[in-house]
């Protein structure tokens, strides 16, 4: 992959980076196709990028990744391409699908240790070349937020992020919530870290910035996946519970619990919890809701969860606990060192 320059008498330099998705699709006046445009003619199609001072790279992966085809392997081509050409770059544009957009900035959120630069994810519902498109304007803004600095020099919003119909949010607190509109994404936990209208208006005391700005980027990209998701529901059997919290492969499970936490009370589904939990798996109890939090202390079913050893997910997303737990899973081999690193909040992933 090798970036290609434009735009270059300009200060701020952004990498333009697309993986795939349908921001990148123009519809082919021959055959009336939906097909991936040059991004070395990104100023032909977005013109409006031309009135920022911004010298604008573009990479494009090749094979182009549908959204529902994301893997591990794209979030390590990510990491290691921005670590790459950090240096060079005051900031990372990355378009993407939709469909796994929040699994992809979570994933990265994490991977991307020591950021102190904008990495901010955008794609459409419509085809940039589409006449409602609402690619353009994510992808303008997205640039415009993305080579924004503070009075010292230092990047606005050094942390991954969404932008999405005129709003940026924490990438790991995202989820998406819509397939049809353009408000596809939300951070039902977390204040917008910035609204665009007819100016950028930016939520600076919800920005996470970095402990030290002369950290050099590191990135970690071995990730263990040995982790599945059990979302509880009514009429669950036991066969179904004991062989995603009992598989030999795995290490690790979300429990996709009712409310604040609560799962059944029947004697076999706690047995296979404690079964689980005695073979040494982590399990992580994260709420089906939108908003809110796991609260085990509440109710007698969520107290029985805790005592049998599930950790609290808090408010954290499933896309975001899974990608804590590929992460720290990926660091040790260990089960009780990365059980306790689950309720710390390492990135602004949860709030405790």
């Amino acid at each position: 992959m090798t970036p290609t320059r434009q735009n270059r008498n300009s200060r701020s330099s952004i990498l333009m980076i697309y993986t795939g998705g349908t921001i990148g699709m123009k519809e082919d006046p021959v055959d009336q196709t939906l097909k991936p445009f040059d991004f070395d003619q990104i100023l032909r199609e977005v013109p409006e990028l031309e009135k920022f001072a911004v010298k604008i790279d573009s990479c494009t992966f090749d094979p182009l990744i549908d959204s529902s085809d994301v893997e591990p392997e794209l979030w390590q081509a990510l990491a290691t391409l921005i670590r790459d050409r950090y240096d060079n770059y005051d900031g990372f544009v990355v378009l993407h699908g939709t469909d796994t957009m929040s699994y992809s900035a979570s994933a990265l959120s994490f991977m991307l240790e020591n950021l102190c630069k904008p990495v901010i994810f955008t794609g459409s519902q419509l085809p940039i070349g589409a006449p409602r498109t609402d690619g353009k304007e994510n992808l303008v803004s997205a640039v415009e937020i993305a080579s924004t600095k503070d009075a010292e020099g230092h990047a606005l919003v050094p942390e991954v992020a969404i932008f999405f119909d005129s709003r940026l949010m924490r990438g790991n607190r995202t989820t998406k919530v819509n397939a049809e509109n353009f408000n596809a994404f939300d951070s039902p936990n977390f204040p917008n870290l910035a609204e665009a209208g007819i100016s950028i208006k930016y939520n600076t005391t919800a920005i996470r910035k970095p402990s030290r700005w002369d950290l050099p980027l590191q990135i970690s990209t071995t990730l263990d996946t040995r982790v599945s998701i059990l979302k509880i529901h009514p009429g669950i059997t036991p066969q179904i519970v004991r062989n995603i919290l009992c598989g030999p492969e795995t290490r690790a499970v979300i429990l996709e619990t009712y409310g604040s936490g609560n799962a059944p009370s029947k004697k076999w589904f706690m047995d296979i919890v404690n079964e689980s939990v005695g073979m040494g798996k982590i399990l992580v109890n994260v709420t089906q809701c939108l908003a809110g939090k796991v609260n085990m202390q509440l109710y007698a079913t969520g107290k029985s969860l805790e005592r049998a050893g599930v950790l609290p997910g808090y408010d954290s997303t499933t896309e975001s606990m899974l990608a804590k737990l590929f992460y720290l899973l990926g660091k040790s081999t260990g089960n009780a060192w990365v059980a306790s690193w689950i309720g710390q909040d390492l990135i602004g992933e949860i709030s405790i």
